[in-house]
């Protein structure tokens, strides 16, 4: 009778072990799923960044130097391979836009441009949904982290490799407001 009781036992403690294995599997699947759907914004909004960068190009006295850190940063997201890279370079492309954004307010006449105007709208669509996406991943990322702390979770997640995710940050330079000189 004790056996068949240890038994038992065992078999719903083996049982709760499989459970808890296949949520950490689902909620990292979620977690990717995020991030993949951040990539996919991502890359369209990279590939309407050679657009605007020609456009602005075009006026000769426009400061160069946004320019090259929007190039910078996006060359380096695209060779980026781990999750980490890539948010350390997104965030450095959102900060560089950001400027360029707040830079083109002392070029009325770069303002006044339809292309410039065009992609700067579809840019800011982008980031909106952007923004949702790393919404989506930061709260994915929020509980596939809580339950590779807590336990008995913990104790799965330490055994089968199960790693925590980085959540979407905002740089400390990104906080600080743009300064525009006219």
């Amino acid at each position: 009778m004790i056996l068949i009781v240890v038994l038992v036992l065992l078999a719903l403690l083996v049982a709760y072990g499989v459970g808890i294995y296949n949520k950490l599997v689902k909620e990292r699947n979620f977690v990717e799923e995020a991030f993949s759907t951040i990539d996919a914004y991502l890359k369209k909004r990279y590939d309407l960044i050679p657009n605007l960068v020609e456009t602005v190009k075009g006026y000769k006295d426009y400061e160069g130097g946004a320019l090259e850190r929007i190039i910078a940063a996006r060359n380096r997201y695209m060779s980026a391979t781990t999750t980490e890279e890539k948010i350390e370079n997104e965030n450095m492309i959102t900060g560089a836009l950001g400027r360029l954004f707040s830079i083109t307010e002392a070029y009325p006449e770069l303002k006044a441009n339809q292309n410039f105007m065009k992609l700067q709208d579809e840019l800011v669509k982008i980031e909106e949904d952007i923004l949702q996406a790393r919404k989506y991943y930061n709260g994915s990322v929020r509980v596939y982290n809580t339950m590779c702390e807590t336990f008995p979770s913990l104790i799965v997640a330490n055994n089968f490799g199960f790693k925590k995710y980085p959540f979407f940050k905002v740089e400390e330079e990104e906080r600080q407001n743009v300064k525009v000189q006219f």
